[in-house]
C-alpha cells in the first residue's frame, strides 16, 4: 500500500499571493455530521418540509461549514502542518444549498513578524457565485514538516434507529410459540436462545437431539427449559414444524441450519401445507442509516418472476407487514427503471396496473404509486427535480422490486454498501416464516424475530376480532 504525505510550507517558502484551493460538494450526510458536532439544529439545515418555505426553498448548509474549508487549506495545503490558526474574519454572501458544488480558496496577502501571515479567503459555488470572503492570519511553521497522511475511520450517518424502537415495542408481550426447524449450527442455535433470553419467543427445537446438543456443548449455551423434538433429519424437522402448527403448538416457524427450499416446500404441501389463500412472499425490514424510517422491501427471497395477481398479493402482505409496525397507511412505490409507463417494459404496465387495482379496492390499506423509480420513489429532491407530484414518491415505506432479481440485489446493496441491516420474513401462509441467513448481523437476527412476534401478536388479535385475511 503507497503511503500518502502531507508536505507543509514554512514561513520562509511562502510568497504573497501564493495560493491553493480545493473543491468540495455539500452533501446531506455533511449537514448532519456538521449539526451533530456543532449542535447547531436550526431547522433551515435539517427539515426539509421547514426549508422549502425559506428563502431558498431548500435545505442548507451551515455557514461555517463554508470556513471550515478554508481550515482545512491552511491545515494541510498552506501552510500546511504546523500552522496555528489566530484569527479569522468573514462575510457570508449567501447559502449553500444542498448538493451545491464550491471552490474555496486563500491567497497569501502578506507577511509580518513572529511568522505571522495573512490570506485572503474565498468560497464561490460553481455558478462563480461568491459565497463568502474574508481574512484569515495564522502563525506559519518555521521547519519543514512531512507527515503520513491520516485515514480516519468510515462513519455511517444513521438518520435514526428503527431496530431500536422495533425491539423496544416487543418488550413486555408474551412470547410466542416457535417451531425452530434444524438449529444445528453455532448461529442459528444461539440466535434462538438470545431470542428467548429476550423473552420474545418460546422455542420449539425441531432436529436431530443428539447433534442439537452437541452444538450447545460446544458454543456453550445451556438448553435447560427448553423442549427438543428429535427427529432423523432436516426434511423431518420442516414436516414436524408445519404439524405444530396444524396442531396449535407453534405460531411462528424458524429457519434454521437447512435450505429455505426445504422449509418452503413443507409450507406449501398441498396435502400437509400450511398456505392460505394469499401468494406467499418474502419482505426485508431494513434499517438504512440513511433512510428517515424502516424500509420494507420485497420480493427478494421467494417469488422469482411474479406475475400481476402475485404482485397484488405481494404489495397486500407488505402492507400487512407494515400495519403491523404501526404505519397506518404506508407508502408502496412500485419500482421499474423509469417513472413513465412504457409498452415495453413490462413491469412499467404491471405497476400501472397494480395502481388501478388499489383504487377499486382490489389492494387495501396503502397508498400505492408506480412505476417510479428507485431515485425518486426515496428522495423527495428527485422527485421534484422530475415534476413528480404524488404522495409516495421521495417518502416510500415499501419498496415493491419488479422481480426477485432486482429485490435481491437493493436489499444487498444497501447491507453491503449502504451498512443497512435486514430483518426479514416469509408472510402469506398460516403463521409468520423466520428466515435467517448466513450473513446476517445478530441485531439483524433479533429483528427478525421481533418482527415475527409481532406479527404473530397481530394475528391473534384479527383471531379474536374475526377478521379474515
Amino acid at each position: 500500500m503507497v503511503t500518502e504525505f502531507i508536505e507543509n510550507h514554512p514561513y520562509e517558502e511562502l510568497r504573497v499571493g501564493q495560493s491553493a484551493e480545493l473543491q468540495r460538494t455539500l452533501t446531506r450526510d455533511d449537514i448532519v455530521l456538521f449539526g451533530k458536532v456543532s449542535g447547531d439544529l436550526n431547522p433551515t439545515h435539517v427539515d426539509a418540509e421547514y426549508a422549502r418555505g425559506s428563502a431558498t426553498g431548500a435545505i442548507t448548509g451551515h455557514s461555517l461549514w463554508s470556513s471550515g474549508l478554508i481550515s482545512s487549506l491552511l491545515g494541510n495545503l498552506l501552510p500546511g502542518p504546523g500552522t496555528v490558526y489566530r484569527k479569522q474574519d468573514m462575510q457570508f454572501h449567501r447559502p449553500v444549498v444542498l448538493d451545491d458544488t464550491v471552490t474555496a480558496r486563500i491567497k497569501v496577502r502578506e507577511k509580518g513578524d513572529n511568522n505571522r501571515v495573512v490570506f485572503d479567503c474565498d468560497v464561490v459555488n460553481q455558478r462563480g457565485e461568491t459565497v463568502m470572503t474574508g481574512l484569515a492570519e495564522v502563525i506559519a511553521p518555521s521547519e519543514k514538516i512531512s507527515v503520513p497522511k491520516a485515514e480516519l475511520p468510515e462513519v455511517s450517518v444513521r438518520h435514526h434507529d428503527s431496530y431500536a424502537d422495533l425491539l423496544e415495542s416487543v418488550r413486555g408481550l408474551d412470547p410466542i410459540p416457535t417451531a425452530v426447524i434444524h438449529p444445528c449450527d453455532a448461529k442459528s442455535l444461539q440466535g434462538t436462545i438470545e431470542a428467548a433470553q429476550d423473552g420474545m419467543i418460546a422455542p420449539l427445537l425441531i432436529g436431530p437431539e443428539a447433534r442439537i446438543r452437541a452444538v450447545a456443548e460446544e458454543q456453550g449455551l445451556d438448553l435447560a427449559g427448553y423442549r427438543i423434538i428429535d427427529v432423523a433429519h432436516s426434511h423431518a424437522a420442516a414436516a414436524r414444524a408445519v404439524e405444530l402448527v396444524h396442531e396449535g403448538a407453534a405460531e411462528i416457524l424458524m429457519k434454521g441450519s437447512l435450505h429455505t427450499d426445504e422449509v418452503l416446500g413443507a409450507v406449501v404441501s398441498r396435502s400437509t401445507g400450511i398456505r392460505t389463500e394469499r401468494r406467499m412472499s418474502h419482505i426485508f425490514a431494513m434499517d438504512v442509516p440513511t433512510y428517515p424510517k424502516l424500509l420494507l422491501i420485497t420480493d427478494a427471497a421467494v417469488n422469482i418472476a411474479p406475475d400481476l395477481t402475485a404482485k397484488a398479493d405481494i404489495c397486500q402482505n407488505a402492507i400487512d407487514l407494515a400495519h403491523t409496525f404501526g404505519v397506518e397507511e404506508p407508502r408502496l412505490a412500485i419500482l421499474s427503471a423509469v417513472e413513465t409507463v412504457n409498452p415495453h417494459i413490462q413491469s412499467t404496465l404491471e405497476a400501472a396496473a397494480l395502481c388501478k387495482m388499489a383504487d377499486r379496492g382490489q389492494i387495501k390499506g396503502g397508498l400505492l404509486d408506480g412505476p417510479l423509480a428507485m431515485d425518486n420513489a426515496i428522495s423527495l429532491e428527485a422527485a421534484r427535480t422530475k415534476g413528480i407530484d404524488s404522495p409516495v414518491a421521495g417518502q416510500a415505506d415499501v419498496l415493491v422490486a419488479p422481480d426477485l432479481e432486482a429485490g435481491n440485489i437493493l436489499a444487498k446493496q444497501l447491507t453491503f454498501m449502504a451498512h443497512a441491516d435486514a430483518a426479514g420474513i416469509v408472510l402469506g401462509a398460516r403463521v409468520p416464516i423466520v428466515l435467517t441467513s448466513r450473513a446476517d448481523s445478530v441485531r439483524a437476527r433479533r429483528a427478525s424475530a421481533a418482527t415475527a412476534v409481532l406479527h404473530a401478536h397481530a394475528l391473534r388479535r384479527n383471531a379474536v376480532s374475526g377478521f379474515k385475511r
